[in-house]
């Protein structure tokens, strides 16, 4: 399953759709390079809908905004990329009849224990790369960690590999991880925020081509 994520325009996002992606992020954070306004992702999605699962990503987000996102929107998920506690996700799922996918940040194993708390609730999980110290933004920086701690997980949901990603290493990425779900943004970007539409099929091309480790 191939998801590119922070989708700004409406070429990018057709350039997403005839490429294949399985889902298609928007991120509503205003600190974000990629945030889009209400009304753009509403074209946005239409253009998706029924073609790709429509991912919402938000930060920290009250239930007020989590809501005009849902009534404007529509999505088929909800993306937590902040500290959002296991029970804000479960009142969102229950509120807004959504599927939940829950973003872990990641540097050492010990950060995989968290993900256990919230695989009670969440639909999915997704893991990340922690941002570094300088960075203000929860995800989308380009880094990546240790893939090889995922390998084996034992998790109750399925789970998604982000963070550093592009079509030069994704297959490295799922071999190493035995991840079968994974999640670009700044990879298939030519400078921060903006989308390459040959970097976006150049990545779906790399990952639908690599091999899980035992498979």
């Amino acid at each position: 399953m191939i998801k590119i994520c922070g989708l700004s325009t409406q070429e990018t996002m057709q350039a997403a759709l005839d490429a294949g992606a399985d889902m298609v992020g928007l991120v509503f954070f205003p600190k974000s390079p990629r945030h889009v306004p209400l009304s753009a992702a509403c074209k946005l999605a239409d253009m998706a809908r029924g073609k790709a699962e429509i991912v919402a990503l938000t930060v920290n987000m009250d239930l007020d905004g989590l809501s005009r996102i849902n009534e404007l929107v529509n999505p088929d998920w909800f993306q937590f990329h902040g500290a959002e506690t296991p029970e804000a996700c479960a009142a969102a799922k229950v509120m807004f009849q959504k599927k939940i996918m829950k973003a872990v940040p990641v540097s050492e194993r010990a950060d995989l224990e968290q993900a256990q708390f919230y695989a009670i609730v969440a639909d999915r999980i997704l893991f990340d790369a922690k941002p570094p110290k300088d960075s203000d933004l929860p995800g989308g920086n380009g880094v990546s960690f240790d893939w090889t701690l995922l390998k084996d997980l034992d998790l109750a949901k399925p789970f998604m590999l982000s963070g550093g990603l592009d079509a030069s290493n994704v297959a490295e990425a799922i071999e190493k991880s035995g991840a079968t779900a994974v999640d670009v943004s700044s990879g298939v970007e030519r400078e921060k925020g903006v989308k390459d539409c040959d970097l976006i099929r150049a990545f779906v091309a790399a990952a639908r081509g690599a091999t899980v480790a035992g498979e």
